[in-house]
């Protein structure tokens, strides 16, 4: 070693190395930093009122139509989840299942895209991107941040939602136990807890196309192309879903299953679509996450 490079190598020690790893305790604040910023932008407020208005629109539009005594028209076969809106004037619980049935395919998995499709596209759009991967996250960790508040978007929508039709049911309907879709009675407070296990596996339904738009968000440095991608594969997938000539591949697609949470308010209840229901999203968030995580890995960051 040469006398110039001794003590260079003697003030490397006594300063530590350069390249250290990131504290947990910074990922925590990553993630509290970007929780923050999410649910502070309008836009996200925008897409969370318009998500509480859906089940205020029923619940008025209910009452009103059965003002002179009629009963609801228009409901699914029994079981369905629209079919739930005949039930509303028996139980405001039942608003909470028609507003989350109403929802579910097209306003929550649009909102979802919104906010997972804008994740990384956004910030490179803003130019903020390759100054998030200066500091001392690393890509991996800074992709894994994004997917967990787009999760958590996925639950405070679903929770908006639930919580707007239960305090609407409450003020327009009367609540007590109620019936199944068996037939046989529970009371409030299982109904409630039923409501509340409806509520989070409509939150879990969504983190294939949370992975989808996530994937879509680091092929491109535009977030308004990388939500309205994400919302078009949707449409575009839930029309296909609809075709009976596809009957072979429509169980393989992220909306399929959807409503199988229905079969929640069965007694007993129905388990196996809800099961494939939940393994096709964990099948849709591996793959799609996986793909995300190669793509921006190896993407070549210049904004």
């Amino acid at each position: 070693m040469s006398q110039v490079e001794a003590p260079q190598a003697e003030a490397t020690r006594e300063r530590g190395p350069l390249t250290r790893r990131p504290n947990p305790l910074w990922t925590f604040g990553l993630l509290r930093s970007e929780l923050i910023t999410t649910f502070r932008r309008w836009r996200t407020l925008a897409l969370l009122g318009v998500l509480a208005a859906v089940p205020i629109l029923v619940g008025i539009a209910v009452k009103i139509e059965t003002g002179d005594g009629s009963s609801v028209g228009g409901g699914g076969p029994q079981g369905g989840g629209p079919a739930f809106i005949s039930q509303i004037t028996n139980n405001g619980l039942f608003l909470v299942f028609t507003a989350l049935a109403a929802t579910l395919p097209f306003f929550l998995p649009m909102a979802i895209g919104v906010i997972a499709g804008d994740a990384i596209a956004g910030e490179a759009n803003a130019g903020t991107l390759r100054y998030l991967l200066v500091a001392p996250a690393g890509r991996t960790r800074l992709l894994l941040t994004k997917y967990a508040t787009t999760m958590a978007f996925c639950l405070v929508a679903t929770l908006v939602v639930a919580i707007s039709a239960l305090t609407v049911g409450a003020l327009l309907f009367p609540l007590g136990d109620l019936t199944t879709i068996s037939g046989t009675r529970i009371s409030f407070a299982e109904g409630l807890g039923r409501a509340l296990l409806i509520a989070l596996v409509v939150a879990a339904s969504l983190i294939g196309v949370a992975a989808l738009g996530l994937f879509v968000s680091t092929l491109t440095n535009s977030g308004i192309a990388a939500m309205a991608t994400t919302v078009g594969l949707l449409i575009t997938v839930q029309i296909l879903d609809q075709i009976p000539q596809l009957h072979a591949l429509q169980p393989y697609f992220f909306s399929h299953y959807w409503l199988s949470f229905a079969d929640l308010m069965r007694e007993p209840v129905y388990w196996d679509n809800l099961v494939k229901n939940l393994g096709i999203q964990g099948l849709y968030a591996a793959v799609f996450g996986s793909a995300a995580w190669a793509r921006f890995t190896a993407k070549d960051v210049t904004a």
